[in-house]
């Protein structure tokens, strides 16, 4: 049912498992220098949004977007041609990082304006609903501090002009924290991008997962669930899920962009 490897997609392997390896084992922190930051952040380079696909956090990470890479990468690839197909990832990795760049940014902005009201008119509830939306990464002690800080000590006090000062601080620190600890790498962008792809191009293909479920299932299928399921996690937004939904989204919509327009015409 699939190709052989081909040609482009070994390079990719050999490059995204190779980087690991010299990360891991070796001891080179590549991954601070590969991954995407803030966009407005100082430590943002432009080349991130092409490096950061290189770079992966675990073992578990690499293994899921090289089997994606592995199994459906070279159907698309003699598809296209090895030349186009390269193309065609690395567009939909660099979409998927300018997607995710794009929501970051207004998430800032909301975050700042948030802020800013605050600062204008303070009143508990401003500091609750953002502490609601932007404070669900706190953890230990640092948790238990800032939900007595938003629960008991504020609105016990709120005419407190030092404890609005105190709540602005966490408010600003929280803020630049955001800015200056996001960052994003892996190579799920392009890969759900090539899985997009597989599923437009070859939809009626019965495909037979290593795991649930256990029968044959269109690709067509297998890929409509992976897109409602990463748009539910956006909608969900779970707490301290730290995965990039929009950069998956936007891999996958640039991938659906150039398959429905024919941008890259196979060979």
């Amino acid at each position: 049912m699939f190709a052989p490897i081909t040609p482009t997609v070994r390079m990719l392997l050999v490059i995204n498992i190779g980087i690991f390896v010299i990360q891991s084992f070796l001891g080179i922190p590549l991954n601070g220098i590969l991954s995407l930051k803030y966009l407005l952040s100082d430590s943002f380079q432009p080349y991130q949004v092409f490096t950061y696909m290189f770079a992966h956090a675990d073992f578990w990470h690499l293994f899921g977007n090289m089997i994606v890479l592995f199994f459906f990468g070279p159907m698309l690839e003699n598809f296209m041609g090895s030349n186009k197909f390269l193309i065609f990832y690395v567009v939909c990795g660099i979409g998927a990082s300018l997607f995710h760049g794009l929501i970051n940014y207004f998430e800032m902005v909301e975050m700042q304006e948030a802020i800013t009201s605050f600062r204008n008119v303070p009143t508990p509830e401003k500091f609750l609903a953002f502490a609601n939306e932007y404070a669900n990464g706190f953890t230990g002690q640092q948790y238990y501090k800032f939900y007595n800080l938003v629960h008991e000590i504020y609105p016990d006090n709120p005419n407190d002009a030092s404890i609005q000062s105190e709540v602005l601080g966490v408010m600003e620190s929280l803020r630049n924290s955001y800015v200056s600890n996001s960052s994003m790498l892996g190579a799920s962008g392009a890969t759900l991008g090539v899985l997009l792809g597989f599923g437009l191009l070859f939809p009626e293909m019965e495909i037979r997962l290593l795991f649930f479920p256990f029968f044959p299932i269109k690709a067509i299928y297998l890929v409509t669930f992976f897109a409602a399921y990463e748009i539910y996690s956006v909608i969900d937004q779970r707490p301290n899920d730290n995965i990039a939904h929009f950069a998956h989204i936007g891999g996958m919509l640039f991938s659906f962009i150039i398959i429905k327009f024919n941008l890259l015409k196979h060979k």
